[in-house]
């Protein structure tokens, strides 16, 4: 029982104590992976040269700084549903190219998503619209046929479906399904770009 019973700002400090001092390598790590983070955020939303910003360090910390700029820009290519998203994946893999020394790999990498992006707006907007419009019309049918088991015989009524949010919440669902596929696709290629040195 004389066990002492410490407050969690002490067992941080023992554990600290424990690791022993940080090696220069962290230490750089723990400055400029922030750092290249920050600066690709600019870089997506300014128009600043990466190269050139990059160049202002020396090899070890601009190492960092480029690990931590791609994180970023990788997190920036999604599906593309608009305009602005089109914009931002161009720009994040821009940005990305920037950064890679290999640039065929990069570039092979590219090839496989722009496909993902070409699919999912040709084929991908047909599934969707398809999708879309099988809800609804299931939606109408069932709204009707209950409207008609409450009220008797009645002659159809025009409804607004597309408002209600039984049907939003149940498009979203759907939407989510068919987007899973790209989505997961685009994430294994994300991958890869990231392990490219």
């Amino acid at each position: 029982m004389g066990e002492e019973i410490k407050s969690a700002r002490e067992i941080a400090l023992d554990k600290i104590q424990k690791l022993g001092d940080a090696t220069e390598e962290e230490r750089l790590r723990w400055k400029y992976i922030p750092e290249g983070e920050k600066l690709s955020v600019r870089y997506l939303n300014q128009d600043i040269n990466l190269a050139a910003e990059l160049g202002r360090y020396e090899e070890k910390i601009k190492k960092c700084l480029v690990k931590g700029a791609s994180e970023v820009l990788l997190r920036n290519i999604n599906l593309p549903q608009t305009d602005a998203d089109k914009k931002q994946n161009k720009r994040a893999m821009d940005g990305l190219k920037i950064l890679k020394n290999n640039k065929v790999a990069v570039e092979n990498v590219f090839s496989n998503i722009r496909r993902i992006f070409e699919h999912y707006q040709g084929q991908g907007d047909q599934q969707r619209n398809q999708a879309y419009e099988s809800l609804k019309a299931d939606f109408t049918a069932n709204l009707q046929a209950a409207l008609k088991q409450q009220l008797g015989s009645m002659p159809d009524v025009n409804m607004d479906i597309e408002s209600q949010p039984q049907f939003q919440e149940e498009w979203r669902k759907v939407k989510t399904q068919l987007n899973s596929q790209y989505l997961k696709l685009l994430a294994e290629y994300k991958q890869e770009l990231a392990a490219i040195d």
